[in-house]
């Protein structure tokens, strides 16, 4: 499927998001407009002529495992070396390390347009832009010069090993341990699961971040460190050298991403280097997986963006039925209109939160002011947990709009909805992310949430009367919400945190398409499709999230079975 980079949504929401704030910052000052531009532009065209010809390889030759090393789908070794070429990988990584050194938020336009291209690929590049932000902030001097420079250009590539078959959200009970060998290194022994990427025939190393436990840790995330361990080890001179003591034991035979080779790893005294402090092993993982949150938010986006572009041209170029609206083939259907017009707005309004999320850390690691930090650690769950479900609610629209040829898989609508599926469940589940948004992230007895809602009803001031009344009423049901929230015990808070959650990205998505409609009246149709036809949705939301967990400890396995 052909697929044209969203620019023009960029452009836009960078400039209503103060991107200007960003870069007027001693620290990406640099991010000037023509650099900016520069960036969106070639990236672009790497997406457009040169990833997005792979996505259907990857779907249908997928990697595969011969004689216990990865062979990855066709074309894709180039199209990694494209990026890496590209400079694409170290777009934010520190310039003494080979990086560019440009802010997060420009970096994930960028992670969008190759994720929509080809999400199987991009996510290699992307788990190593986690890494090489991991090791920036936690590892020693001597690891950040041995790995970052090599992980930037693309010679090697990096992972996390986190989940083990009995330890998957409940990390802590994992078994995987590291026993002192005596010289600064340690042996790594244990089993890991769901890998992404662990291995390729494109890059001359693989870095493995893993959590394990010392002998002397304590019991349950308190006593994980965290450890680099290579598939190589390097040599005297930095290079890969003689191999490790780990392996692929075998490849995951996934719904989707087909092309991402997924694996089980085993550790078997394989040499490794602590990250960080001892036993802080989860403090420096969280800087891998809460960058990862957003870029898995961003990959809904992307999916749902690709999914909306190809439903779109099949609706114009299809021809059937009458036209009851001006517009040819299915177009003229109301209800053809409908999806794909909720497929716009739903897609547009996760990527401004994501975008938004993107700017308040590039704003608190620029400043280091409070109040971004924790802007940027509140809208990190919604932007995670709504971006997934929006590329999964518009890929199955997508499909509805191709009718009975999207459930075909020569159409490929199908393959947006295998791929993007698994976004919910990783990097943490919506559910976990609900949970974390209604309980570490209001530990501020709601300072964030209701700044955040200032800034919606401020918007909606602005607006006319027929669009702003309603988002106003929207903010005070969710600020009323938030205060009664505030108020419940932890177990009423789990019971209503996924609908609490769903209703705040409502509203927010909201006053962004009214943000984009002031800036932009050619914008003004789908705002008012936002407002009138999904922002009414937080109230079904808010009504659910008023019961808490009331009725849920009678929904026993014998009562649902009865």
């Amino acid at each position: 499927m052909p697929y044209t980079a969203p620019l023009s949504d960029y452009r836009l929401l960078l400039s209503v998001l103060g991107f200007d704030a960003i870069a007027a910052t001693p620290r990406f000052g640099h991010a000037t407009p023509d650099t900016v531009d520069a960036v969106l532009t070639e990236a672009a065209r790497l997406s457009e002529t040169t990833l997005a010809p792979l996505n259907r390889a990857g779907d249908l030759h997928p990697a595969v495992l011969v004689n216990g090393t990865v062979r990855t789908s066709p074309g894709f070794a180039a199209g990694f070396r494209a990026v890496a070429e590209g400079g694409w990988i170290g777009i934010s990584a520190q310039p003494e390390y080979g990086g560019m050194g440009l802010p997060l938020t420009l970096s994930t336009c960028v992670g969008e347009m190759m994720g929509s291209a080809c999400l199987s690929l991009q996510l290699c590049p992307l788990m190593t832009q986690g890494q090489i932000d991991t090791l920036e902030i936690h590892a020693s001097p001597d690891l950040q010069a041995q790995y970052i420079p090599k992980l930037v250009s693309g010679q090697w590539n990096g992972t996390m090993n986190l989940t083990e078959a009995q330890a998957g959200s409940d990390v802590g009970a994992l078994r995987t341990k590291a026993e002192p060998l005596g010289d600064g290194t340690y042996a790594i022994t244990g089993e890991k699961i769901y890998i992404s990427w662990a291995d390729n025939d494109f890059t001359e190393n693989t870095c493995h971040l893993v959590l394990a436990r010392l002998p002397d840790g304590a019991a349950g995330t308190k006593g994980i460190s965290l450890f680099m361990v290579p598939k190589y080890l390097p040599d005297a001179s930095g290079n890969a050298g003689t191999r490790n003591a780990l392996r692929v034991v075998r490849l995951e035979h996934k719904m989707g991403l087909h092309g991402s080779p997924t694996a089980v790893m085993a550790y078997e005294g394989a040499k490794g280097w602590l990250v960080g402090a001892p036993h802080k092993g989860m403090a420096a993982m969280f800087t891998m997986m809460n960058a990862a949150r957003l870029g898995v938010g961003m990959q809904g986006v992307c999916v749902a963006e690709a999914a909306l572009q190809q439903a779109l041209s099949y609706a114009e170029a299809r021809v059937q039925g009458g036209t009851a609206l001006q517009g040819p083939g299915l177009m003229g259907h109301p209800d053809v209109r409908r999806m794909l017009a909720e497929m716009r707005a739903e897609t547009f309004g996760a990527r401004a939160i994501g975008l938004a999320c993107a700017v308040a850390l590039d704003m608190a690691r620029a400043t280091g002011d409070a109040d971004w930090q924790a802007r940027a650690a509140f809208l990190t769950p919604i932007a995670k947990a709504y971006g997934t479900d929006t590329g999964h609610h518009v890929a199955q629209l997508g499909i509805q709009v191709h009718g009975g040829m999207g459930f075909i898989e020569d159409t490929g609508a199908a393959q947006f909805a295998r791929d993007v599926r698994v976004t919910q469940i990783y990097e943490g589940t919506n559910g976990i992310q609900a949970l974390d948004l209604v309980g570490r992230k209001m530990m501020d007895d709601g300072k964030a949430a209701f700044a955040l809602l200032d800034e919606v009803a401020a918007t909606a001031a602005l607006s006319p009367p027929d669009l702003g009344q309603p988002v106003q009423n929207a903010v005070q049901a969710l600020r009323s919400a938030t205060t009664t929230l505030l108020a419940q015990d932890a177990l009423d808070r789990a019971g209503a945190a996924v609908a609490y959650a769903r209703a705040f990205a409502q509203v927010l998505g909201a006053g962004f398409h009214l943000r984009a409609a002031q800036s932009d009246p050619a914008r003004l149709p789908l705002a008012r499709f936002a407002v009138t036809r999904l922002l009414p949705r937080h109230a079904a939301w808010l009504a659910e999230a008023q019961h808490g967990a009331e009725g849920l400890a009678e929904l026993t396995a014998e009562t649902l079975r009865a």
